[in-house]
């Protein structure tokens, strides 16, 4: 048994221990997720509550068969769109460093902003997922609910499109 599956165990049977522990252990990273989404801390602050509110209401349905991650992205992946109505911008924090020059550095990651902000919605999904939250494209496709297929080729459009917008190799 793994890890995640004794946790919704606990919580299932009213541990509120396991429950923060949980909330703990996942937060961050759909935080970091929700931020990529929007341009306002606020905004990504509610979007995860949202998150997790949206799972406690139903983690009693929940049955554990793979990475409760993937799960609680698919949760925030459609809060996030949802938000998109209000057409909010898109914020990238975790850019590589590159250069020595600070002003270069500041200017490629407004260039980089820029350029996945452009992108169309379904190829910057991809971008920020895989780039920005570490995932494997399996996990990809799995959160966005299309097959492998279709994320490399969407992965490779987008980094075409990049290319486009900045100018240079990405």
């Amino acid at each position: 048994m793994d890890a995640d599956f004794l946790l919704i165990h606990k919580m299932k049977n009213g541990d509120e221990a396991a429950m923060e522990l949980f909330v703990r252990k996942y937060y961050p990273a759909i935080r970091n997720y929700c931020r990529c989404h929007t341009y306002i801390d606020e905004t990504a602050e509610d979007l995860t509550q949202e998150t997790f509110e949206h799972f406690f209401r139903s983690f009693m349905s929940y049955h554990h068969s793979g990475k409760l991650t993937n799960y609680l992205y698919v949760i925030a992946r459609n809060l996030c769109r949802d938000s998109y109505k209000k057409k909010q911008e898109l914020l990238l924090e975790e850019l590589p460093e590159m250069g020595e020059n600070p002003l270069e550095t500041v200017n490629l990651r407004m260039d980089m902003e820029e350029a996945v902000r452009r992108l169309p919605e379904d190829m910057k999904e991809v971008i920020i997922l895989h780039y920005f939250q570490d995932m494997k494209l399996k996990e990809v496709a799995e959160i966005i609910g299309i097959g492998l297929p279709l994320v490399k080729y969407r992965l490779k459009k987008a980094k075409e499109q990049l290319k486009i917008y900045i100018g240079e190799e990405v």
